[in-house]
C-alpha cells in the first residue's frame, strides 16, 4: 500500500511559478496529510517519520524554515591491525556536509592525550571555523609507559610496519568514512609526536602531502632508547639521520624554541636536511614578532616560487607548542600561532 495519497505535483508547479508558494504549499501539505490546508500562515513543520527527507527539506523552504546548523562534534574510535589497536578521536566541524575537506592527523607529546593536545594546539577551534577535519590518534600506555610515540626503534621507523602502519591506517579509516580532499592530507606533531610526523612523511609520502614538526626529530635520529636520549641532547647523528631521508623532497614545516632543554634545536634543522634531500632550492630568511617572542624563519622555495620547507626558530621559547592555549600541556600561549602557520602552509602544498 502506497504510504501518501497521490501529490498533484503538475497543480503544486504550476501555483510555484506563477509565485503562489502558499497555494502550492497547502497543495503538497494537504495531499501528504490528509488534511484540509491549515487557516495559520505559518503551520508548524511537517516531520512525518516516513517522509522522504529531500520532501521534508522541500516542504520546510516553501514554509521559510532554514534547516538547523549541525553541531561540530569530537569523536571517540578505535583501529586495530596487525601491529595492534589505538584509540583516536576525530574532530567533524559544523560545516561538513558530505562535501570534501582536508585533513590534518595531530600526533601528541609524551604524557598527553587526544583532548589534552587539541586543547593546547586549539586545532579544533581552527578547524571550525576554516573546515576541515582532524584527527587525533593516541598513544597506549602499554606501548609506552609514558605514552611517548616509539620514534626512536627501529621496526616504528618503516612503512607497513609498527606504529606507522596504525597511523597510516587510522589515516585510511578517516578517508574511507568521511570525504576527504585528495592531496590534502597532512601530519603534525610536538616532540615524540613531531618525529612521528617526521617518520609519517618519510614513509608514507603517498598519503600526506606536507607535515609538521613542531619540536621534534628527523626519522632516523635514533634507533634505541640509549641513541633516542643522545639525539635529544645533541641532535642525531649525520649517518642515523641520512638513513632515515625520504627518497623525494616532503614538503615540510617545522618549529623549534632556541630554549629547549628537553628536544636539542639542532635537531629542526636535521628535520629540514632530511627533507630537502637533493632538492635545490632558492632560501630567503626573515626575522620577525609575533605573540610577544622574536622569531627567524627560514624559507625555501620550488621553481614555482611555492615554499615548500619553512623553518621556525622562535627566540627564547621552551619546549611547547607555539602560540598555544595554556589549557593544554607543553603549550605556549606566546610566540608565533603554530597551528595556523602549519595549516597555512599545508594549503599552500596542492598536489
Amino acid at each position: 500500500m502506497n504510504a501518501f495519497p497521490k501529490i498533484d505535483l503538475d497543480k503544486a508547479t504550476r501555483l510555484t511559478r506563477a509565485g503562489r508558494l502558499k497555494e502550492a504549499l497547502a497543495v503538497l501539505r494537504g495531499a501528504l496529510t490528509g488534511r484540509k490546508p491549515a487557516a495559520s500562515p505559518t503551520p508548524p513543520p511537517l516531520d512525518l517519520p516516513l517522509m522522504p527527507e529531500a520532501l521534508r527539506g522541500l516542504l520546510n523552504r516553501l514554509d521559510g524554515r532554514a534547516a538547523p546548523a549541525a553541531a561540530a562534534n569530537f569523536t571517540d574510535h578505535v583501529f586495530s591491525n596487525g601491529a595492534g589497536s589505538r584509540n583516536y578521536k576525530l574532530f567533524i566541524p559544523s560545516g561538513y556536509h558530505g562535501q570534501p575537506l582536508p585533513l590534518v592527523v595531530m600526533l601528541h607529546g609524551c604524557t598527553q592525550s587526544a583532548d589534552d593536545f587539541a586543547a593546547g594546539t586549539r586545532m579544533n577551534g581552527l578547524a571550525e571555523s576554516e573546515t576541515f577535519f582532524v584527527a587525533y590518534p593516541e598513544q597506549a600506555k602499554a606501548a609506552n609507559f609514558q605514552k611517548c610515540w616509539n620514534w626512536f626503534n627501529t621496526a616504528d621507523q618503516q612503512r607497513d610496519s609498527g606504529e606507522p602502519s596504525i597511523i597510516a591506517g587510522i589515516t585510511r579509516q578517516v578517508m574511507q568514512h568521511h570525504a576527504v580532499k585528495p592531496g590534502q592530507v597532512f601530519a603534525a606533531g610536538l616532540s615524540a609526536g613531531g618525529a612521528a610526523a617526521a617518520i609519517m612523511g618519510a614513509t608514507y609520502p603517498d598519503i600526506f602531502a606536507a607535515i609538521g614538526v613542531h619540536s621534534g626529530l628527523a626519522c632516523g635520529a635514533a634507533s634505541n632508547m640509549a641513541g633516542a636520549l643522545a639525539a635529544m641532547q645533541r641532535g642525531g647523528t649525520p649517518a642515523a639521520v641520512a638513513s632515515g631521508a625520504a627518497h623525494a623532497l616532503v614538503p615540510t614545516i617545522v618549529f623549534h624554541g632556541d630554549a629547549d632543554t628537553t628536544v636539542n634545536p639542532v635537531n629542526a634543522a636535521q628535520v629540514i636536511a632530511q627533507a630537502k634531500a637533493a632538492s635545490a632550492l632558492r632560501t630567503q630568511v626573515v626575522e620577525g614578532e609575533a605573540g610577544g617572542l622574536k622569531y627567524t624563519k627560514t624559507v625555501q622555495d620550488d621553481e614555482r616560487g611555492r615554499p615548500v620547507l619553512e623553518q621556525w626558530m622562535i627566540h627564547g621559547a621552551g619546549h611547547a607548542w607555539s602560540g598555544g592555549c595554556a589549557k593544554g600541556s607543553f603549550a605556549d600561549p606566546h610566540g608565533p600561532d603554530a597551528s595556523r602557520e602549519m595549516l597555512r602552509f599545508f594549503l599552500q602544498q596542492l598536489r
